[in-house]
């Protein structure tokens, strides 16, 4: 399908989108992934957590972030504290600990609600990805650069495409709202 790279390339851009954002989602288990998005004034830059030092996983529901600088300590624990992760850390004056509290039933239906609507949302991109592909193709079969017959064929290429790409997706959703539940 070498013919459709654009598209399968804009589709699986939207895949990998949905995958970080589902990556920093707290399931009740300490996940590394959450600090990506928490940026440090590292000598007058923001920097994430993750390239200030190291991040380790010492219990399931710990992780320890041990900086290279530890002069970094109280501005990363300023950080912690003004993002929206909801935990306070804890530091001891060489490393900061975070401990996930386990999640209620009720907050875990809350966060599969919100998977079901980013998984749908992407959805919505794909589908918008596979309406402008094929008016791309619709113009080109009005100004006789290709027949009706390869424009149903395209069509139905592009189809295929989306129907894998929504796969993609529900089995995405599936498996991060089994991860959020388990606990």
């Amino acid at each position: 399908m070498g013919k459709y790279q654009e598209i399968e390339t804009k589709m699986e851009k939207s895949i990998g989108v949905l995958k970080n954002e589902f990556a920093s989602i707290r399931a009740g288990r300490a996940n590394p992934a959450v600090l990506n998005k928490i940026s440090v004034d590292y000598y007058g830059a923001a920097t994430p957590v993750p390239q200030i030092g190291t991040v380790s996983v010492p219990e399931p529901r710990t992780l320890m972030i041990q900086p290279w600088d530890v002069s970094v300590l109280k501005e990363l624990e300023k950080a912690i504290l003004a993002s929206d992760l909801g935990i306070t850390p804890t530091n001891d004056g060489k490393v900061i600990r975070l401990s996930f509290p386990p999640l209620t039933e009720e907050r875990r239906k809350e966060i599969v609600k919100g998977l079901y609507k980013t998984g749908e949302d992407t959805k919505v991109a794909i589908r918008s990805i596979r309406r402008d592909a094929i008016e791309t193709f619709k113009k080109q079969q009005k100004n006789s650069e290709i027949t009706e017959d390869d424009l149903k064929g395209i069509e139905k290429d592009i189809q295929n495409l989306t129907d894998n790409a929504v796969k993609e997706i529900d089995s995405i959703v599936k498996a991060k709202e089994a991860e959020i539940l388990e606990i």
